[in-house]
């Protein structure tokens, strides 16, 4: 017989339910306590920048309905925030000095935005795009905004210059390195990608930093440290995010995240983590890396609460993806986009005329990772090539033909694996509507 268990579930995005459904099916009777610092049912944190934009309305943020936690018995704990941890006694204890009890624990803490220590940080009009509240407050100030200033040109600050000027605000993005989405684009590719944004109205400057943001009790621009001025009504601040870490700090092993094991769990018996405060390994790059992104927040959900409900279930890992669709141009990219040292390998084609670009970097003879724009089609058999390790030494003239044969590279994949895997990832509303 089944014993019964008490799991506490910290954070109620994508891979804390993910966790709750998964306990669910197998542990129908235990207690299972949903801890949320957010005051909000469960809602995607992904859509924010298309609710910013004004392509759906606030009613669509919402993935769960309103009886959610009532048909899967969850105590939810909502705008409550966990001030400490006591592995060894297995108590949480949260915001209101009450002490929760647990059997099983799963940190989905996820992440925050980065801030910027400046001059004028804490003016009225300065903002970071990370929860419901941020995006309500942003909207709020927009009507008796002229320009925008974005610092930050990595994918959270582009996706709200984008989502602004959509609206039509006048919008400039300040980058402190010498290229757009450093993270995730080589140069070459943030090149046509600069190009593109800026003829469709979107003003960007690289290798310049904000050093002060001016006003008197509200934004009214910003100073570079190369002493010009802009001027602004509303500052964005898209640095990227950093795990939530400060409430498990000296309790479990940690590096950029907490790391967990093919388990999901920790180095502490009966306590896991997912998502992205979880630090897993990496299939391309073949080490434990933080791969922040909604669909791996959701695989490693449902494989944790599978282990705390009992199960066996071994995550094979994550690997780094982004796609984006700005302005009609598709852009996708995964795994290791610019790699250092000789064992690497680059095929690189570039058509600037027909704003096409293809990239695909190899490590021997196995697909590590790539880069493609406006010809993302192929994209589905090279990750199935570079996750299955397949060797590709007799399409390797092919890779980045322009006619790409699918025909000569499906049966290269049956004979080596007979199987192909649907990419997990897809840039789109509808695929962060659901868990």
């Amino acid at each position: 017989m089944r014993k019964n268990n008490v799991y506490v579930i910290i954070g109620n995005s994508a891979s804390g339910l993910a966790a709750i459904e998964s306990i669910r099916r197998i542990d129908k009777s235990s207690k299972i306590i949903n801890i949320s610092k957010e005051p909000h049912q469960p809602y995607s944190r992904c859509l924010l920048s298309y609710y910013l934009a004004g392509q759906y309305d606030r009613d669509i943020l919402w993935i769960r309905p309103d009886d959610y936690y009532s048909k899967f018995g969850v105590e939810p704990l909502l705008n409550k925030a966990v001030t400490g941890i006591d592995i060894k006694a297995g108590i949480v204890e949260i915001s209101n000095k009450k002490k929760i009890a647990f059997d099983k624990l799963l940190i989905a803490t996820g992440a925050s935005a980065k801030s910027i220590d400046i001059p004028g940080a804490d003016k009225k009009g300065v903002f970071v795009l990370r929860t419901l509240e941020d995006a309500d407050g942003i909207l709020k100030m927009l009507p008796n905004v002229k320009r925008v200033c974005i610092l930050g040109g990595g994918l959270i600050g582009m996706r709200a210059a984008y989502a602004l000027k959509k609206r039509g605000t006048a919008v400039h993005v300040i980058v402190k390195s010498d290229h757009i989405f450093s993270q995730m684009l080589d140069s070459e590719a943030a090149d046509i990608m600069r190009r593109h944004l800026e003829a469709n109205g979107i003003d960007i400057s690289t290798g310049l930093e904000a050093k002060e943001i001016t006003g008197k009790g509200s934004v009214k621009g910003i100073v570079l440290d190369d002493g010009n001025q802009l001027d602004c009504e509303l500052v964005i601040i898209g640095k990227g995010v950093s795990a939530n870490l400060d409430i498990v700090k000296s309790k479990v092993k940690t590096n950029a995240g907490i790391l967990v094991d093919e388990h999901l769990e920790t180095d502490k018996k009966g306590i896991y983590a997912a998502g992205d405060v979880a630090q897993a390994y990496d299939i391309l790059e073949e080490r434990t890396n933080m791969n922040q992104i909604w669909p791996i927040a959701i695989r490693q959900g449902k494989i944790a609460g599978l282990n705390m409900a009992g199960e066996d279930t071994k995550y094979d890992g994550s690997y780094g993806m982004n796609s984006l669709d700005f302005f009609d141009l598709a852009v996708m990219s995964f795994g290791l986009v610019k790699p250092k040292g000789d064992e690497f390998e680059e095929l690189i084609a570039i058509d600037t005329n027909r704003v096409l670009y293809r990239k695909i970097v190899l490590k021997g003879n196995r697909i590590v990772g790539g880069v493609l724009i406006n010809d993302v089609e192929r994209h589905g058999i090279l990750l199935n090539l570079a996750l299955q390790k397949i060797d590709i030494s007799d399409i390797k003239d092919i890779l980045i033909d322009e006619y790409f044969d699918f025909g000569k590279v499906i049966p290269l994949i049956k004979r080596q694996s007979r199987k192909f895997i649907r990419p997990e990832y897809r840039d789109t509303a509808e695929a962060y509507q659901n868990v």
